[in-house]
């Protein structure tokens, strides 16, 4: 498998950070300790391959430090592709990209609700251009977030209109929009954009999962876990129980994101 939505952090600040996201949203049951090396034994375990790690930068200030993280973990072992991160607000963050591709990081993840920001905010048209230039994968949080009131900020009619804007590879997590499933379904099914799986388990109605891949380009759908809120065994079980072929199975588990992360941006 392909784990294409994990999170760690520095050694010093796992048990802290961990601790104080899932307080923060309803003490969500944790499944790692948060650093890498305890990313590679579920990997194991779960026998994942490589995942994608995604950073985030909630702030101006720690822009830097966050992305000094991602490029020291990207590669590690053979196993992770490490993602960072910039704050949107800041003034320095089309020079923070071309920093990070030219240290081989081939996207961002970008968090509206951490980063106060609404997807579609014009204010946002020279950082999607820079992205679009450069050619790299944007990670979005998409739908509600537990930790937040409903904002809207990451709703699927947004990333429609972000869509005329950012031509480079999308990813929008949790199966397009975190409980907002009926709006992807309106708004974005269909459009050329990827879909993550990462913590749909239990959570979205399997009709619905099914209608989304059915009609959606089963191409565009790669499998997350969320690693530390959830296992790549558990998001397993919402594959295995989708209405498609062996062959569309794998695509999801694999094949998709090595296509997305070593054929179209090499």
């Amino acid at each position: 498998m392909f784990d294409f939505h994990t999170h760690i952090f520095p050694e010093n600040l796992a048990e802290r950070a961990t601790s104080h996201l899932a307080k923060t949203s309803g003490n969500m049951l944790i499944y790692s300790t948060g650093t890498k090396d305890d990313l590679i034994r579920i990997m194991d375990e779960s026998k994942v391959t490589t995942s994608v790690v995604l950073n985030i930068a909630t702030n101006e200030k720690q822009m830097k430090n966050v992305n000094d993280f991602a490029i020291s973990v990207n590669g590690y072992k053979g196993r992770l592709v490490s993602f960072g991160s910039v704050y949107p607000h800041s003034d320095g963050a089309v020079e923070e990209l071309h920093r990070l591709r030219e240290n081989g990081i081939k996207g961002i993840k970008l968090h509206p609700e951490y980063q106060d920001f609404f997807v579609d905010d014009d204010k946002l048209a020279p950082l999607y251009e820079t992205l679009t230039k450069l050619g790299m994968i944007t990670v979005f949080h998409a739908g509600m977030d537990n930790g937040f009131a409903d904002s809207g900020r990451a709703f699927a009619g947004r990333f429609a209109e972000m869509l005329k804007v950012l031509k480079s590879p999308v990813v929008l997590a949790h199966m397009g929009g975190y409980m907002e499933w009926l709006q992807v379904e309106k708004y974005l099914v269909g459009q050329d954009i990827y879909f993550d799986t990462s913590f749909c388990f239990s959570r979205i109605p399997l009709p619905i999962a099914n209608r989304i891949v059915k009609n959606h380009d089963c191409g565009k759908i790669l499998f997350g876990s969320d690693i530390p809120w959830s296992t790549p065994l558990l998001e397993r079980r919402l594959i295995d129980a989708l209405e498609i072929s062996d062959d569309e199975r794998e695509m999801i588990l694999f094949r998709n994101a090595e296509r997305l992360l070593f054929g179209e941006l090499q």
